[in-house]
C-alpha cells in the first residue's frame, strides 16, 4: 500500500510539473510564442555610474526582426571598454549576440520572459552563461550577467536609468 501511495505521489508530481511547464508564463516550454516585440522595453539610452566607472547602452527600437545596441564603459575619461550588441529574430529562436571590442559575437538564446524580464543563455561559454535584463517598477533597467558559479568571475549587477 505504501508503494502504491509513493507511486500515486510521483505520478502527481510529474503532472503538476508538466501543466506549470505549459501553463505558466515565461516558461521555457512557451518560448516558440515569444516574439522580439516582446522585449521592446529594453530600447532606449541607458546609464549608471558605479564609483569610478560610467557604463551607458543604447537599444534601438524593434524594427526588421532585430533591435541593435552598443555598451561602453569609461573610466578617467577614456574607454576602457565597449561591445556591439543585437537581438534578433532567428528560426529557432530568439537571439542576444554580444561582440565584445568588436570581437566575433557570441549568441545567448532567450530562455525565460516573465514580465519585463528576460534571460538569455549559453551554458557553454565561459563567462558570462547567462544574462539578465529587467525593467523596475522606477523606470530603470537592472542588467545582471553571471555564471553557473564555477569559474573565478563573479555576478555582476547595474542599475541603469534613463538617459537625459
Amino acid at each position: 500500500m505504501r508503494m502504491r501511495s509513493i507511486k500515486i505521489g510521483l505520478a502527481c508530481a510529474m503532472v503538476c510539473v508538466a501543466i506549470s511547464t505549459i501553463l505558466l508564463p515565461g516558461s521555457v516550454a512557451m518560448n516558440e510564442n515569444w516574439k522580439i516585440e516582446d522585449l521592446a522595453w529594453i530600447s532606449g539610452d541607458w546609464e549608471t555610474t558605479s564609483g569610478p566607472l560610467q557604463i551607458e547602452e543604447h537599444w534601438t527600437r524593434v524594427a526588421g526582426g532585430s533591435m541593435i545596441g552598443m555598451g561602453r564603459t569609461v573610466a578617467k575619461g577614456r574607454t576602457v571598454f565597449f561591445e556591439y550588441l543585437r537581438i534578433e529574430s532567428r528560426a529557432d529562436g530568439i537571439y542576444y549576440v554580444a561582440h565584445p571590442k568588436a570581437r566575433p559575437g557570441t549568441d545567448f538564446k532567450l530562455v525565460r520572459v516573465e514580465g519585463q524580464s528576460a534571460t538569455f543563455e549559453n551554458l557553454a561559454h565561459d563567462f558570462p552563461k547567462r544574462l539578465i535584463y529587467r525593467k523596475n517598477a522606477d523606470g530603470s533597467l537592472t542588467t545582471r550577467v553571471e555564471g553557473d558559479g564555477t569559474e573565478k568571475e563573479k555576478p555582476e549587477e547595474f542599475r541603469l536609468r534613463p538617459m537625459k
